[in-house]
């Protein structure tokens, strides 16, 4: 497994872990930002990642049918993930501002389901991609992530997150910014905020 400390350089040495004043899709203001996309930019700095958070869902998680993965973020570490676990892996993306299936794909009833994203904050995207699973009366197994960065008071999901790495980064109410925050000019990343 690759420890906290030498992942924690890999996502700086990428651009993945940016600081700054950020808004998050979920409307919470942030300190730090991470953007998996530049890590996953990097393929071969990426595989230790994808290696490590592999071992951990092959021993949380014993059998599984499908992949599912919440577009964008969660696209390519689902495909990773997948190709390591030598499982089919799909991805839903949004239309009209709710995830769907589109090109083709299926989930199977019955099917045992892994959610697979790059970073869970508040867990909606997650929650959203359940309701899919449901929809097609498949099994919802669980979350796995690159990154975790939830706290007991942001998450909205209330099973266990496989995560690569566990990050604290406090968040914050528009109306609770501490006074760091509020004299650093703001960045909306998120693809939520994209029209």
């Amino acid at each position: 497994m690759l420890s906290h400390k030498k992942s924690l350089n890999i996502l700086k040495k990428t651009n993945a872990l940016q600081e700054g004043h950020f808004i998050l899709s979920s409307g919470l203001h942030s300190s730090k930002y991470i953007q998996c996309a530049k890590l996953l930019s990097f393929p071969h700095l990426a595989k230790q990642i994808c290696l490590s958070l592999a071992k951990k869902i092959k021993s949380n998680f014993k059998k599984i049918d499908l992949i599912l993965a919440p577009a964008m973020g969660g696209i390519i570490i689902g495909y990773e993930i997948g190709k390591l676990l030598k499982k089919e892996t799909i991805f839903c993306e949004r239309v009209n501002g709710k995830f769907t299936l589109r090109r083709g794909f299926n989930i199977k009833k019955g099917a045992r389901v892994l959610i697979i994203e790059d970073v869970i904050t508040t867990g909606k995207s997650s929650l959203e991609c359940v309701k899919l699973i449901k929809k097609f009366n498949a099994k919802f197994l669980g979350f796995a992530s690159i990154i975790d960065r939830s706290t007991k008071k942001s998450l909205k999901i209330k099973t266990k997150i496989i995560s690569h790495l566990k990050i604290n980064v406090p968040t914050f109410n528009k109306k609770l910014l501490p006074k760091n925050l509020k004299s650093i000019p703001v960045t909306k990343p998120g693809s939520r905020f994209i029209k």
